[in-house]
C-alpha cells in the first residue's frame, strides 16, 4: 500500500500534474493541500476517471485539503468533527483557523488517514502565529478523543513546521522566523508524544531533504528548502513502512508547478519504482551554490 501527501498549491492549476502523478506513482491514498476549491468543484469526474474516488473539503480560492484514494474511503470527518465557523473577514487571512479549511479525515483501506494544512503563521507573535499554534492545540485535542495509537493511523500534510535544525537550509537564516520557532517545534512534538512516528526522518537521516523551496532566487535549484511536508504514522503502520522518499522531480518543469513537493510511503512491499532524483541533483546543487 502507498500513501502520499502533497501541497499543491491549488488544484485547479496542478490538477494536469497531480493525475500525471498518479500515474507516475500509482499511490493508494493521496493526501492533497491547498486545493483551493469549493466542494462543488472538486474534479470528481476526473479522479474517478483515473481510478480513484474523491473526498473534499474545501471553501472557494484559499485552503482546501481533500483525500484521494482507490482502496475506498468511509467515515469522512472533516474541520474536527464541527462546522467550519463564519470568517469575521471575507478574505481567510490565517487568523481564524476553525473557519478555514484545513482538516479532513477518512478510512482508506483499513488505515485511518487524515490529511491536515496547518496555518503559516506568518510573523512569530503576530495573530497569525497565535492562531496557528491555537490549531495545533485543536489537532492535539481532537487526536486524543478520536483516534489512538495502538491503531492504525497516518496524519500527513503541510504542517508548515520544520522539527529540527536538519530540516532546514540555513538555521541561522531561518530563526528568528515562523516553521522553526519553539512553540511551533513543540506543537509538532505533541504529536509525537501522543504516539506518532516521523517515519521519513526515521529512514533518512541524511540533511538537506525538503519538500519545499521558495519559488525565487532559483532556491529549488541551489537546494535552500525546508522539510514542512510530513507523514506520521501510529506504530502499527511504522511497523509495516518498507520505503519512504521525497519526490524531488515533481518541483521541477512546466507548467509551472507547486513550491511543494510529495511525500511518500510504502507499506508491506515497494510500489511502483519512480525516480526521485535526489542521487543525480546531488553534482548540480553543488555546483550551483559555488
Amino acid at each position: 500500500m502507498r500513501i502520499a501527501t502533497w501541497n499543491v498549491n491549488s488544484l485547479k492549476a496542478r490538477l494536469e500534474r497531480v493525475t500525471a502523478w498518479l500515474e507516475r506513482a500509482r499511490p493508494d491514498v493521496l493526501m492533497l493541500q491547498e486545493t483551493k476549491l469549493t466542494d462543488a468543484d472538486g474534479p470528481v469526474d476526473v479522479f474517478r476517471g483515473a481510478g480513484y474516488e474523491l473526498a473534499h473539503h474545501g471553501q472557494g480560492q484559499w485552503n482546501g485539503v481533500a483525500i484521494v484514494s482507490r482502496v475506498g474511503i468511509a467515515d469522512v470527518v472533516t474541520n474536527f468533527g464541527q462546522p467550519l465557523r463564519s470568517a469575521g473577514a471575507e478574505e481567510a487571512g490565517d487568523d481564524e483557523p476553525l473557519a478555514e479549511a484545513r482538516m479532513i479525515a477518512a478510512s482508506c483501506g483499513g488505515i485511518r488517514v487524515v490529511c491536515v494544512y496547518a496555518p503559516n503563521g506568518r510573523t512569530v507573535d503576530s495573530v497569525f502565529y497565535t492562531a496557528k499554534l491555537t490549531w495545533f492545540d485543536r489537532l492535539s485535542r481532537w487526536l486524543a478523543a478520536a483516534a489512538s495509537s495502538s491503531e492504525p493511523v497516518v496524519l500527513g500534510g503541510d504542517l508548515n513546521v520544520a522539527p529540527a535544525d536538519i530540516d532546514v537550509w540555513d538555521p541561522v537564516a531561518c530563526h528568528g522566523g515562523t516553521h522553526v520557532s519553539e512553540p511551533e517545534r513543540k506543537a509538532f512534538a505533541r504529536l509525537l508524544e501522543w504516539g506518532f512516528v516521523d517515519i521519513y526522518r526515521q529512514q533518512h537521516p541524511e540533511p538537506e531533504r525538503y519538500t519545499w523551496w521558495d519559488y525565487r532566487a532559483g532556491n529549488f535549484h541551489k537546494n535552500y528548502g525546508m522539510r514542512i511536508d510530513h507523514l506520521l504514522v501510529s506504530p502499527p503502520v511504522a511497523a509495516r513502512v518498507v520505503w519512504t522518499e521525497i519526490d524531488r522531480e515533481t518541483r521541477k518543469g512546466k507548467p509551472t508547478p507547486s513550491d511543494h513537493t510529495p511525500l511518500v510511503i510504502d507499506l508491506d512491499e515497494r510500489g511502483l519504482h519512480f525516480d526521485a532524483g535526489w542521487a543525480s541533483a546531488e553534482g548540480r546543487i553543488a555546483a550551483r551554490r559555488r
